[in-house]
């Protein structure tokens, strides 16, 4: 959203009584930002914190970073973390649940999600990015009976990356049953599916395009939050 906070957030803050602080919109962690704020605490589960810069958060307040690759924490680790950091553990089980029989239920509503191919993806600026099996916005396609295309695995580049990344060339190779593409705007995503780039994936001829379209939505079933 423009004011940087997704209107979920907005409704639970308001629940709570509580208050919040857009931080700076940057490739690097804000950290003089941050240590304005005075924090108790700090979660960057699901981040891309070098360690150097977990060492001047961590000298500003606690701070609890991603486990292992950066930008690839499953949404379940980034709850249960989040809990045990907050002495809730309890409560981080039950929405864990409750959002797994969430899932489960639309998996249930939708059979003809399972064992379909799927490719998650969306062109920045020209560059067309798709996400691996590490992203966890792919491993809820997958709760939902999504299968990863064998595509994929072609342009995975194998090291934990969350992305991939293909030239204008290489978009005919990105066969799959339904390719899953996110776009911040209608307009954005008009202009893009009747351009002649689209035009040579094959999901465009063949039907089997579904964009997710708006900022919100997008958000919504991207990073886990």
């Amino acid at each position: 959203n423009a004011d940087g906070i997704e209107p979920w957030v907005v409704d639970e803050l308001e629940a709570l009584g509580g208050e919040t602080t857009v931080l700076p919109n940057s490739t690097e962690t804000p950290i003089e930002a941050i240590a304005e704020l005075e924090p108790d605490l700090i979660l960057a589960t699901y981040s891309g914190v070098t360690e150097d810069e977990y060492a001047l958060l961590d000298a500003i307040a606690p701070t609890v970073a991603y486990p292992e690759t950066e930008w690839s924490t499953p949404w379940q680790e980034v709850i249960t973390t989040a809990g045990t950091a907050l002495q809730q553990e309890d409560e981080a089980d039950a929405v864990i649940d409750g959002i797994a029989d969430e899932l489960a239920t639309v998996a249930e509503e939708h059979p003809q999600f399972a064992g379909k191919t799927i490719i998650a993806a969306a062109d920045f600026e020209g560059t067309f990015y798709g996400y691996t099996p590490a992203d966890p916005r792919v491993e809820v396609l997958f709760e939902l009976g999504f299968e990863n295309a064998p595509a994929v695995e072609g342009f995975d580049p194998g090291d934990g990356s969350f992305f991939f990344t293909a030239s204008n060339e290489q978009l005919d190779q990105l066969e799959s049953d339904v390719l899953l593409l996110y776009f911040a705007d209608q307009a954005t995503a008009d202009a893009y599916l009747a351009s002649s780039t689209a035009a040579t994936l094959p999901q465009v001829g063949a039907g089997t395009v579904a964009p997710l379209i708006g900022s919100s939505y997008v958000a919504a079933v991207s990073p886990p939050t």
